[in-house]
């Protein structure tokens, strides 16, 4: 039997997102993002909804551009960091030492030592109540040549992490369990 517990934002799993953006100066930021996920195939899109009360917001809406970096295990108490403290009061690039790298491809930055990162343009913004939902196309995907596996990134390596928000807290992934998209086939035979 199931009890109900009210609507809650809680989806299993939920991202940790560490959004890289650069404010009007140019001066780079990073904030925690849980609520986000891929949002479109083709073209390649990934949304996130982030508070109007945020750094990171304006900074979206004035460079029309945003990068979605996957930290790995390591750098938990950064990633935990980047979701604590404001853009606005303070350098958390300096005070992590991560190092912000300009993008080529979009006008935001991303962070050197994680490895995984989406660059994206922003190309739709939906607001919904408290919170803006930004959808940004993925122009290129980077990943430390080191952590693939035949072209792919290799999640066991990458070792990103998730964020429960019923208890508010974050886990690693799992063990491996089987191959998408085959072990269902023979259900209907």
């Amino acid at each position: 039997m199931k009890k109900s517990i009210g609507a809650k934002t809680i989806v299993y799993p939920t991202p940790v997102f560490i959004i890289g953006t650069y404010d009007e100066n140019g001066k780079p930021n990073a904030m925690n993002v849980a609520w986000g996920g891929i949002s479109c195939s083709s073209p390649p899109c990934v949304s996130i909804s982030v508070r109007e009360a945020t750094y990171t917001h304006g900074n979206i809406l004035d460079k029309k551009a945003f990068t979605v970096n996957i930290p790995s295990e390591s750098h938990i108490k950064e990633a935990d960091y980047f979701g604590i403290a404001s853009g606005k009061n303070e350098d958390k690039f300096a005070a992590t030492g991560l190092t912000p790298v300009k993008s080529e491809l979009v006008d935001a930055p991303y962070i050197k030592e994680f490895p995984l990162i989406l660059e994206c343009k922003l190309v739709n913004t939906t607001e919904l109540g408290l919170h803006t939902h930004f959808t940004g196309e993925i122009i290129d995907v980077k990943v430390d040549e080191n952590l693939l596996d035949n072209e792919n990134p290799d999640i066991e390596q990458i070792k990103p992490f998730l964020y429960d928000p019923s208890s508010r807290s974050y886990y690693g992934i799992g063990k491996h369990l089987e191959k998408a998209f085959s072990l269902g086939k023979d259900i209907n035979k």
